[in-house]
């Protein structure tokens, strides 16, 4: 199966939508959540990727935003979400995905690239650890 990887697009928003419906076992405010969308893709500092197959299916994607840092005095790039579709899944496709964000990351001068990943995606917390990132911080969140 042949994988391309290229740049999100405004009438990307319903697939994506759906992933990260999927995602995140909830369904958003579909009129809220292209809002975000079409601003988080306009955005210089964020990054989005997607993976098509050879019927130019959407089958993943990846979002990435970035960030100058104090406590890291450069910019630091966060993944915010890494989706494929489950059929598609175990065939290297989010590993193509990560790749490209990381090879289009060191061309904008980023330094550190992070990821958080729920407790209970255990999955995924190996997924990243196979493609050497490293489990150095406990992260803390509080709804508002």
């Amino acid at each position: 199966m042949e994988i391309k990887i290229g740049k999100i697009v405004k009438n990307d928003a319903p697939k994506i939508y759906e992933f990260i419906c999927d995602l995140e076992e909830f369904n958003f405010n579909y009129k809220i959540f292209e809002q975000i969308f079409e601003t988080n893709i306009q955005n210089p500092n964020n990054y989005y990727l997607v993976a098509k197959n050879n019927e130019q299916q959407i089958v993943g994607f990846i979002s990435c935003h970035t960030q100058l840092l104090l406590h890291h005095c450069e910019k630091v790039a966060e993944i915010q979400e890494l989706y494929v579709l489950n059929e598609f899944r175990n065939n290297g496709i989010g590993q193509k995905l990560l790749k490209s964000i990381e090879v289009l990351l060191v061309q904008e001068g980023c330094k550190v690239i992070e990821v958080t990943a729920q407790n209970k995606r255990t999955r995924t917390h190996s997924f990243y650890e196979a493609n050497e990132y490293l489990n150095t911080h406990k992260k803390f969140t509080k709804a508002l």
